[in-house]
């Protein structure tokens, strides 16, 4: 019997694999900016008060000690923003030994209040940076954890509403940062991705770690340059004047600004070089 060989058939190799797609920057659309003490110099404004009241100037940390416990109770959906300023109040009052009854309470609030709406100041580095970040083609938001109507107040009265095309505030939210919901909430009324956007805020744990964790680009405005270690996937500037730099490093649509049109994307970063 004979045998014939049986054709050669084509050898099978591996499919080829196609090669992965170079690493890219994020692609920044939305940059989200808090507002005391990030925008408006409010411990100033706070201290000169609270100085003019009671005579004495070193009232601001205890001040905002119990500021801080009171927010916390706002957060945690214990207290509204009304009885929280009247509660915190009457609580530091008796902290420094002055026994009030509501009214005079409400008084001392009051007068607080007036001479705050005449003190607050930008800090120095705002309107250029804000300027800057319009000119690049980004959306702006502000995003607070202050109650609705003063802080409304503040923000057209310094002349900050024109530049924003959204105000999150959280007594009017019922939600406040460091939640997620506050931050998604604001990308999700601009149509943005969590991660196409960036927070920026002087509180390390409340906006900073709030945003990174929620799934923002981080930055912390250390103004006073504590030394505190950076966590990681978070930013440190020294002030807003450093913003643009580090915006331009870190995304891909940030570059040279030029004047803003609807619609239009932000300019590209290419190779590095603006």
């Amino acid at each position: 019997m004979d045998f014939a060989l049986a054709p050669r058939t084509p050898s099978r190799t591996a499919p080829t694999e196609a090669a992965p797609e170079p690493w890219a920057p994020p692609r920044l659309r939305l940059v989200c900016l808090d507002i005391d003490d990030t925008l408006i110099d409010c411990t100033a404004a706070i201290r000169r008060s609270l100085h003019i009241l009671t005579g004495r100037g070193d009232l601001w940390p205890l001040w905002d000690l119990i500021t801080e416990e009171h927010v916390a109770l706002v957060v945690a959906g214990e207290l509204d923003y009304a009885t929280m300023h009247q509660r915190r109040t009457d609580c530091f009052l008796a902290e420094i030994g002055i026994s009030a009854d509501a009214e005079q309470v409400s008084s001392f609030e009051r007068r607080r209040r007036e001479l705050l709406d005449h003190s607050w100041q930008l800090f120095g580095d705002v309107l250029d940076c804000l300027e800057w970040l319009r000119a690049a083609g980004l959306m702006l938001a502000a995003v607070t954890n202050a109650s609705g109507g003063h802080q409304r107040k503040k923000i057209a009265d310094l002349g900050l509403a024109p530049f924003f095309d959204h105000v999150a505030i959280a007594g009017e939210l019922g939600v406040a940062k460091p939640d997620p919901v506050m931050f998604h909430t604001v990308c999700l009324g601009l149509d943005c991705a969590p991660a196409q956007a960036v927070h920026v805020g002087d509180k390390l744990d409340t906006d900073a770690i709030g945003a990174r964790d929620a799934g923002l680009g981080a930055v912390w405005l250390d103004r006073d340059s504590i030394g505190e270690r950076v966590p990681e996937g978070v930013h440190r500037v020294a002030g807003l004047a450093e913003l643009p730099e580090l915006l331009v490093s870190e995304y891909a649509t940030i570059g040279v600004p030029a004047q803003r049109v609807s619609g239009t994307p932000a300019f590209t970063v290419r190779n590095g070089v603006l």
